[in-house]
Formats: C-alpha cells, structure tokens, sequence
C-alpha cells in the first residue's frame, strides 16, 4: 500500500479553506486506498495532544516555537519542522512527501527529504507573497515579497513534482521558466457525498433574520478586502430599486468586516443588508438554502486572477445561481451565460446589473442549475480528480500509472 505523509501549515480542528481543502483531499485518497497522515508546522495554533485522530485522519504536530526577527524566525520555523518530518518519517517510512503551501512547508520537506531519499511534491493553493498582499500585510514589490517569491522559486526548483489548484498559478510558474511537464493541475473540488445535496429552506431561520418572501442574495465567505463585498453592498441601492423585495445576506467575518457593517449601516438600502457573523462549517447548507444567487464580486489584483476560489464551486453544488466578477480566476471556473454571470470588477454598478438581470430571468435558472451542477460533477468532484494525485506519485517512483486519467 502506499504510504503518503502530507506536510501543512495549519489543519482540523482549525476551520479555512484550506483546512477544509486538505480533509476533502486526505479523506478521498483514504477512500482509494492510501495509507496516509499529515504533519503541521509552528503555525497550526489550535490547542491539543501532539499526535491526534480527528475525522478519522492521524495528525502530528510540530513541537515547541521559533522567535527572533523576520527571516531567522522563519529559518527556524523550517529548521524545527524538517526535523519533526524526519523523527516521524523513521518511524513511519512513507513513501512520498506531499508538501502543501506555503514556501516553508515545501523547504521543511525539501531538508528532511535529502537525509532520507523520500521524494516530494509540493502543491501550491496561492502565491502567498499575494495572499499577503490581498490580506493586506504585505505590499507588492517590498522586500518581504521578494523573499517570499525566491523561496517558493526555490521548492519549486527542488521538488520531485509540483501540483497546482489551476491554469493560472500554473501559467505563471511556467512563465518563470519552470518545466510545464512536472507541473500537474489539481483542481479545486467539492465532497459531493457531502455537499451535493441542498438541505430543505428553514423557513423560521428565514424569518428570523428578516428575509421576507422576495429574492436573497448571499455571500458565505471571509470578509477580507479582496473579496469586493464593498462593492457588493454598494450594488444593493441600484438592485432595490429594481427589485424592492431583493435582500443580501453576509455570512462571515474577517478584518473588514467593522468597515463594511459601518458601509451598509450609512447606504440607503440599509434595510435590505443583513449581516450573520461566523457560523459553523456543518450550519453553512443551512444559510445556502436561504439563497437564490451567490455572489462573488472579488476585486481585480494578481490574487484574484491567478488563483481560483472554492466558493463558486460549492454554490453550484448546492444548485444556487453563481453572480461573479470577470477575473481570470472566476473564469476558470464560470461559463458566462451558462453556469452563470460575469461582470466588470471593481464595479457596483455592473454587478447591480448582473444580479437583476439574473433575478428577471427567472425562467432560466434551472438550466443556470443544471448546467453548474453537471460542471461540479464532471470537473470538480474529488472523489474523480484525486486519481490525478496517484499518478503524479507513481510517475514520482517509477510505477507504471494504474489509472488512465492524466495528470
């Protein structure tokens, strides 16, 4: 059997994207019949023994803390976890490293590879100097972006393998000069023996926040700039007046949100804007079936067009009409017309536009449903697309692929 140690920056029982990413992959390659566990660095920050089962996945934790200034501090961040890789890689004997973004992941694994002769790959969810960028604790161009982008070109390099979550990050590796036959795309994926299937609409839940009987637009999601849900907000007062009835439901939180509670609070269509908070992950089918359109109005930066989100993907699993910004990372993922609609980003009056035009053509949207359901299905269900994962390993050790689906 194949053994397979993943290497993350952070893991369950901790709740993001990319938590929830790395469950739907270690639980569909369990479902293939991989033996697997997962290992976390410095930064994994929730409380709990060093070694722990949750869902059914074997985690182990990086033990003690790295201090000093920016640049030793993360030198000894890769340093500590390199050897927590390979105390438990002599112990366990796996046979491929598969690192996960960020840089510090892939160097950890990169150091403990070389004294054991495992070989790696290392998977890329987002550049994170523009992950930086876009959370807004880093600029373009400054020195800590620059450092950042020479070590992910570093594991880049180094690995056996790289994986990317779409054409975009994978474009621009290539555009660096990176050999485009190691690069392999895994795309973003929804459990659909999880997800697939929309729970009835609460009608209480609906009452309670005040939904009323009209239209609901919803955004499920982190409220960090990037996301546009300024924009968002800023579109309600041009949908009101088309559609009286139309509301929009944000569920969520983040560094902005104070800021766009205070926006809405002042916007004529502040009758129409209801905030939830956090809620959690096994709530979230609840609050999509309150929704009729889905709306993700991200803001045009190197973020957004190079890396493609999970949220259109699980709105279209849950048969919602998907409304989203023209950047090239929605473009992967949404046909314009037909899986749903695209608008000009950094625009309130263009994504106004989109959404009433959706709303008044109500005689559309079960082939809207259809067509993203069946784009969810054939493209971005996990239980098909981590076959691409067995033969990037079997290609890594030398095995003839057992599986005819490319890479």
């Amino acid at each position: 059997m194949l053994k397979v140690l993943h290497v993350l920056d952070h893991s369950l029982p901790l709740h993001s994207g990319y938590t929830f990413r790395t469950r739907a992959i270690l639980k569909a390659q369990q479902a293939m019949g991989i033996e697997l566990r997962a290992i976390t660095g410095l930064r994994h920050s929730a409380e709990g023994p060093d070694v722990e089962e949750i869902d059914g996945i074997t985690f182990h934790r990086t033990p003690g803390e790295a201090g000093g200034p920016p640049g030793l501090r993360e030198w000894r961040e890769i340093g500590q976890l390199a050897t927590a890789i390979d105390k438990l890689c002599r112990e366990w004997r796996p046979d491929v490293l598969h690192a996960h973004s960020p840089a510090l992941c892939g160097e950890g694994a990169l150091r403990a590879a070389k004294r054991l002769g495992i070989p790696v790959v290392y998977e890329i969810r987002a550049f994170w100097e523009d992950a930086a960028v876009g959370n807004g604790t880093s600029r373009e161009g400054s020195a800590k972006y620059h450092l950042t982008r020479q070590l992910e070109n570093h594991v880049v390099g180094s690995v056996g393998a790289v994986v990317t979550i779409c054409e975009g990050l994978r474009g621009d590796l290539i555009e660096r000069g990176f050999n485009a036959e190691r690069i392999s795309i895994m795309p973003n994926g929804v459990d659909l023996a999880m997800f697939g299937t929309p729970v009835p609409r609460d009608a209480a839940l609906a009452a309670e926040l005040g939904l009323g009987d009209g239209p609901v637009i919803g955004f499920i999601g982190s409220f960090y700039d990037y996301e546009g849900i300024d924009d968002l907000i800023a579109a309600m007062p041009a949908l009101v007046a088309r559609q009286p009835d139309a509301r929009l439901l944000l569920v969520g939180g983040g560094p902005r949100e104070a800021a766009l509670k205070e926006q809405a609070q002042a916007s004529p269509a502040a009758a129409a804007i209801r905030f939830v908070g956090r809620v959690p992950h096994h709530e979230v089918e609840r609050y999509y079936a309150l929704t009729d359109i889905m709306a993700y109005p991200r803001k045009k930066s190197r973020l957004t067009d190079l890396v493609t989100p999970l949220k259109p993907l699980e709105a279209m699993a849950q048969d919602k009409l998907v409304a989203a910004s023209d950047v090239g990372g929605h473009r992967e993922l949404i046909t314009d017309g037909v899986t749903g609609r695209l608008f000009a980003p950094d625009d309130p009056a263009a994504c106004a536009e989109a959404l009433a035009l959706l709303l008044e053509e109500r005689g559309a949207w079960d082939a809207y449903r259809k067509a993203g359901h069946v784009h969810v299905e054939t493209r971005h269900d996990w239980a098909r697309n981590v076959e691409r994962y067995q033969v990037v390993y079997q290609t890594l050790l030398g095995i003839a692929p057992l599986s005819a689906h490319a890479a």
